[in-house]
């Protein structure tokens, strides 16, 4: 029985010390944008650039503010992405070139935004609105999707399961044998899981795919590395499960994918291959060419494209 015990722990040992050579850690990058809001850049980041074919993400807030100090981000071009809104806690209103006007989102519901060849939104608080906390991301399309018709879709039901004592909403692809409706173009995973009392879990993974874990609210324990609100904890492929423990009151988003089939370049707004894309697109901003439509309903100015670098280096 000794032996057998020796054994086990050998074995768990070994697997954690396996499991420790796939994953890495980093800080992320703090900055304010308006009205005292604050966010927490994880991705591109110099540590990683992409989990996947996510190729942004940011964690606004949570943050407090008067009525009708909310965010105000007005019309602005997107290209060969989408957008991905998560929303935690406040609400937004989305409009954009298509004609959608005003749609709100609420908490515990996804907006997704396919630029495709080209779309402009603009994304305001509603004038009562006092609270904002949300993750906002951007996914790459694939090569054969990079110029695909602009779209809009609103989610504002997610499936959701509760096992080991934490609550797993499924945003994109599949998980614990549930899918979410989330219409994406490559094979992606997000969740968000909650945990109101402090618990442990063993969660599986597809070990084709490269995993980000960011803490939304309160800290967690990924296989023994600390997570909270200031640092990311990223897996490289070739892991079947992850020990993962969540502290009472605390949400942590975990992103997956397979890596991106090809290099891109992001800049502002825009995800592209080449530089001549990107100067394409934004010299047709410039000029109010119709491949970015108007949004004649936000009554101010559209945002204005930053001057574009000599050269640009690519994502993956």
């Amino acid at each position: 029985m000794t032996n057998n015990t020796y054994t086990e722990l050998s074995h768990s040992e070994d697997c954690e010390k396996h499991a420790n050579q796939f994953i890495q850690e980093f800080p992320l990058r703090r900055a304010e944008i308006g009205q005292g809001t604050v966010i927490k850049r994880a991705l591109p980041s110099r540590h990683k650039r992409m989990i996947g074919a996510w190729c942004f993400l940011d964690h606004a807030g949570p943050v407090t503010f008067e009525a009708g100090q909310g965010l105000d981000v007005g019309p602005h071009p997107h290209i060969g992405l989408q957008t991905f809104t998560w929303m935690i806690e406040g609400t937004m209103l989305h409009s954009d070139s298509l004609g959608t006007t005003d749609q709100l989102i609420q908490p515990k519901q996804v907006n997704l935004m396919t630029a495709g060849r080209g779309i402009s939104h603009t994304e305001v608080a509603p004038a009562n609105e006092t609270k904002m906390h949300a993750a906002q991301l951007w996914i790459a399309l694939p090569d054969d999707k990079l110029t695909i018709d602009p779209a809009f879709n609103h989610y504002p039901e997610l499936p959701v399961v509760n096992q080991s004592g934490i609550e797993f909403t499924v945003l994109v692809g599949e998980y614990l044998n549930t899918v979410s409706p989330v219409k994406v173009h490559t094979e992606l995973l997000g969740v968000d899981l909650f945990a109101q009392a402090a618990t442990k879990a063993r969660l599986p993974l597809n070990p084709k795919f490269e995993y980000g874990f960011m803490a939304l609210e309160g800290t967690a324990t990924i296989n023994g590395h600390h997570l909270d609100e200031d640092n990311m904890v990223i897996l490289e492929p070739g892991l079947e499960y992850v020990e993962v423990e969540i502290h009472d009151n605390s949400r942590v988003l975990l992103l997956g994918g397979e890596p991106f089939e090809s290099p891109i370049l992001l800049w502002w707004n825009f995800v592209g291959r080449t530089q001549e894309e990107i100067k394409i697109a934004r010299d047709q901003w410039i000029a109010e060419d119709p491949r970015f439509g108007s949004i004649p309903s936000y009554q101010g100015e559209r945002l204005k494209a930053p001057i574009l670098p000599d050269s640009m280096r690519p994502s993956k």
